[in-house]
């Protein structure tokens, strides 16, 4: 295809997808056979998308039979990897809570502990893999990355609807060289949508539960409209909150299309689009949890109040859209292109309380003092409530492209491409609240705002960074015969983040009741610039001794720059002092290896891994006395060790069992220099959130229209502070969902089909989830201080809780 046809079609796949309509079956579907090579459009596990002829061949040959193997009812898949991989289809996504996060699907995955506030998955919940927590593990959608491009974070309530998920895939460890994430230390996670089908029609499911829940999901196909098929879906998803008051609203509208242009070079379009405004849950101390469990944020306001705890304080409004293509081009016999460019855009924050002073005095630009009657009282005097919201704009392009070339039926060359430049705005805004009421006057924060005298936003800090992501990679895949497979690959990570931090913009200051005028609060900034770069070498062979068994070993080194806030934050260390000094970043690199076996038989299936990281410079949250601001520094070494084993054994044709078991020890290998706070004793301490023992249990029920699961999740105890002084104990949830498949009501009224969800079916109570990761001691009633004579500071660990019992059922079906 030559350059103008390419360029045609890109353009024309574009307009497809903004003026068609688009859709899939709404019913559970069988996946069909893998093609022989993968790619992000329409699988995440793309460990074989460099795959030689000769291993292509042999893949495929293994997933013909895999629709007789035992792989647990879509939670375990077969892998051919030399390296730790898992992937949960959507056999088993489709029997998931409707609005479950990808974060809730990979629960069932070996080494992954993960968690939510909320069943519904209008909360964005939280996980860990093989101790690394998910900011130190690298997102993809369709190929696309999906982390906070400053900070790392996932926020996974705004991506995507279960019934559009395709498979979702862990690379436990170390990802491959040619994602396009910067932040992946500890692996990948990546999940796809579902291809649009040949069949027109549109889908339909109704979903009603517990805490007035209900969630309303439409999908349009076009079927085959010439070469095109496309498929778009609105969801409209609100409740309740399980404890205390509030409420969550998140809203979908996800799309897609495939452009076939022939059989070997296809055009896909992705495009996942989330509005939500969400009321947080409140995390609860220990003694909180135990002296009320359902307690939460303030449900009443009481005019002239200034307490921040008020519900209505604490909300999410957030607004996003990633759209992304993905060209598939053979451009000979041996040599095949893929081209992934995309764009990610999002506003939005959390809010919190905070106070302002009415002051007839503050004709100046002082900080949080207004001249103002705000609550309308006919005075300026006092302290008023206002909301606080910690606001983001984010403009992400990027691209990814790969040429994979046969050298020979035995050897197989990839090599590419990663560049992307994500803008990011970040700063805190102070919003009126309405008098009456407490609520915020504008939740999103961009019109009705506290202003100084001149017009200008107060603002408590405000920053901009620009980075700039490059890499360039290749991977070499040997097959020398059928039993060995031979893997070596480099990549190139080069990061810069230029920056700009202001705390307390255009404000001179503060200035008393009395008029006493004081440079407390007055403008401090900084313009820090730094680069962060480094090889990520990974190598792995994996020897087949016969049609069942198979052994590999993997080693893979990662990289991960500092967050875009240490580099402004760290600028300002000491700002004002004598020893006023950058504190110097260094990027986070990891080092995993992985000995592993997997069978693949009749009726058993079974995968043992091995493994060992060595994390270097984790980093963590400290202290400076002089600014009083969060500042950043690393903890030198943290060693994981461990294993992950997961069997699937069919019993017949209507009872499938699958079950794991990870061992994590995650230990850190030196006390911890928070700065300010003091030095604390972390050495041979276990990293805060990861049980040594977690594991899960499944039994599927498939009887022509009726099924059934019921499954189980172990989580052993966690520490809640990194010195190891406050622990939580291990608890098991049971969740059962069943549904019956009815027959065609007719040509129009195609697959109804009815589904239960009942989570914590036991109804236990339980602390999830340590939420202060800056808690480094629970409590110190004797003063301890560190080396240096400071008092080591301490603050109560606090938690996500479990949610309790919760019911919800399904309805659906497609038409026409």
């Amino acid at each position: 295809m030559n350059r103008n046809s390419l360029s045609a079609a890109i353009a024309v796949t574009l307009f497809v997808a903004a003026g068609a309509v688009l859709a899939q079956d709404a019913t559970p579907q069988a996946s069909g056979t893998q093609p022989q090579r993968s790619n992000v459009a329409n699988s995440s596990n793309t460990t074989n998308d460099n795959a030689t002829r000769r291993a292509a061949q042999q893949m495929s040959e293994v997933q013909v039979k895999a629709n007789s193997l035992a792989l647990g009812g879509g939670l375990m898949s077969i892998q051919d990897a030399p390296k730790a991989v898992s992937t949960v289809s959507r056999e088993a996504i489709v029997k998931a809570a409707p609005g479950a996060t990808f974060v809730q699907a990979i629960n069932s995955i070996p080494g992954v502990v993960s968690s939510t506030d909320d069943y519904t998955g209008l909360n964005d919940g939280n996980a860990s893999v093989r101790g690394f927590p998910l900011d130190e593990i690298g997102v993809t959608v369709n190929g696309a990355p999906i982390n906070d491009s400053g900070n790392y974070k996932i926020y996974s309530s705004e991506y995507g609807d279960t019934e559009n998920m395709g498979d979702i895939t862990v690379q436990q460890g170390y990802p491959d060289n040619d994602s396009p994430i910067a932040g992946a230390a500890g692996g990948s996670i990546a999940w796809v949508t579902v291809d649009p089908s040949h069949k027109a029609g549109l889908d339909f499911s109704q979903t009603l539960g517990d805490n007035s829940y209900h969630r309303t999901f439409m999908r349009l196909n076009t079927g085959d409209l010439g070469p095109v098929r496309s498929w778009l879906s609105y969801s409209n998803n609100e409740t309740n909150l399980w404890r205390g008051r509030g409420k969550s609203k998140v809203t979908k509208v996800d799309g897609k299309s495939v452009w076939q242009i022939d059989d070997k070079n296809s055009i896909s379009f992705s495009l996942q689009y989330n509005r939500e405004v969400k009321t947080n849950y409140e995390s609860l101390t220990k003694a909180q949890a135990a002296a009320d469990y359902k307690q939460s944020y303030l449900g009443t306001y009481t005019r002239g109040s200034t307490s921040s705890n008020y519900y209505a304080l604490h909300q999410n409004p957030f607004r996003n859209y990633l759209a992304s293509l993905d060209g598939e081009f053979t451009l000979t016999d041996s040599t095949r292109l893929s081209v992934v460019p995309y764009f990610q855009y999002g506003y939005g924050g959390g809010g919190s309380g905070s106070t302002v002073t009415e002051n007839p005095l503050a004709n100046d630009n002082y900080f949080k003092s207004v001249n103002v009657d705000l609550d309308g009282d006919g005075k300026i005097s006092g302290t008023k409530l206002v909301n606080s919201l910690s606001y983001s704009y984010t403009y992400r392009p990027g691209v990814i492209a790969k040429l994979n070339q046969d050298l020979s039926d035995n050897n197989s060359l990839e090599y590419g491409v990663w560049y992307e430049r994500p803008r990011q705005q970040q700063g805190q805004v102070l919003i009126p609240v309405d008098p009456a009421t407490g609520v915020p006057v504008d939740t999103w924060g961009k019109d009705v705002l506290i202003r100084y005298p001149d017009g200008k936003v107060q603002k408590v800090y405000d920053q901009y960074t620009t980075t700039t992501n490059e890499k360039a990679f290749i991977t070499d895949n040997w097959t020398p015969t059928d039993q060995w497979t031979f893997s070596g690959s480099l990549a190139y990570v080069w990061t810069k983040r230029d920056g700009y931090i202001a705390e307390y913009p255009n404000s001179i200051g503060s200035i008393s009741a009395a008029g006493k005028v004081t440079t407390t609060n007055a403008q401090f900034d900084a313009s820090p610039t730094a680069t962060f770069h480094k090889f990520t070498p990974t190598a792995g062979a994996k020897y087949q001794l016969n049609d069942e068994n198979q052994f590999y070993f993997g080693i893979g080194k990662t990289f991960r720059a500092p967050i875009n806030g240490a580099l402004l934050s760290n600028a300002l260390y000491g700002y004002g002092s004598s020893a006023a000094a950058a504190l110097p970043n260094k990027p986070e690199t990891s080092t995993t290896a992985d000995l592993g076996w997997r069978f693949y038989g009749e009726r058993i299936s079974a995968n043992v891994d091995a493994y060992a990281s060595n994390l270097n410079n984790k980093q963590v949250s400290g202290f400076d006395q002089t600014t009083g601001l969060t500042v950043y520094t690393q903890l030198p070494k943290v060693h994981m060790r461990g294993l992950n084993a997961e069997s699937s054994f069919k019993l017949d044709d209507q009872w499938t069992v699958y079950a794991n078991y990870s061992y994590t020890r995650a230990l850190m290998q030196d006390d911890l220099n928070s700065l300010g706070d003091g030095i604390y004793n972390t050495k041979g301490k276990t990293l805060l959130n990861v049980p040594k023992n977690s594991g899960y249990v499944a039994v599927d029920y498939n009887n022509g229209p009726f099924w059934a699961s019921l499954s189980a999740k172990y989580q052993g105890a966690i520490w809640g502070d990194w010195s190891n002084t406050e622990r939580v104990g291990g608890y098991a949830t049971i969740d059962l969902g069943t549904g019956w498949n009815f027959d065609d009501f007719s040509p129009w009224f195609r697959k109804p089909y009815i589904k239960v969800n009942v989570f914590n079916l036991a109804d236990r109570k339980a602390l999830t989830y340590a939420s202060n990761v800056s808690a480094f001691l629970a409590s110190n009633p004797g003063k301890t201080k560190d080396a240096n004579g400071t008092t080591l500071y301490a603050t109560a660990p606090y938690y996500s809780i479990l949610q309790e019992r919760t019911f919800m059922v399904t309805f659906g079906a497609s038409f026409f």
